[in-house]
């Protein structure tokens, strides 16, 4: 029998312990991930990162997201912005870059498509 995957409340659940965010401009700057499911090639979990500036690109991945606490703004390499906050979606598809500003502890909810190589 196949069984659903639940977490109950993505906005309090602890995603573990922080790390150094190793693409970050910003001293100090610390995230982490939860992996709540993976198979078949897509997986999806929570990510929460601290204020700070960092750079992002999605190589082989199209990633799915949706804020569920706190604010950035993110930089396409073109120059072109957009912020997000709560109940903000959008899809970074592969081959994109960019950069975001985290303004206050960001935590979003993510869907990653790997691709085949």
């Amino acid at each position: 029998m196949v069984k659903a995957t639940v977490l109950n409340d993505t906005t309090t659940a602890d995603p573990g312990k922080h790390g150094a965010k190793a693409t970050s401009s910003t001293p100090g700057q610390t995230e982490v991930s939860l992996r709540v499911w993976d198979g078949d090639g897509l997986r999806t979990g929570i990510w929460e990162v601290t204020p700070g500036t960092f750079t992002s690109t999605r190589e082989g991945i199209h990633e799915i997201c949706q804020i569920l606490s706190g604010s950035a703004t993110i930089t396409e390499a073109d120059g072109n912005s957009f912020d997000v906050g709560p109940g903000s979606l959008f899809v970074t598809p592969v081959g994109w870059s960019g950069s975001w500003t985290v303004h206050e502890t960001l935590r979003k909810m993510w869907v990653v498509q790997e691709l085949p190589a």
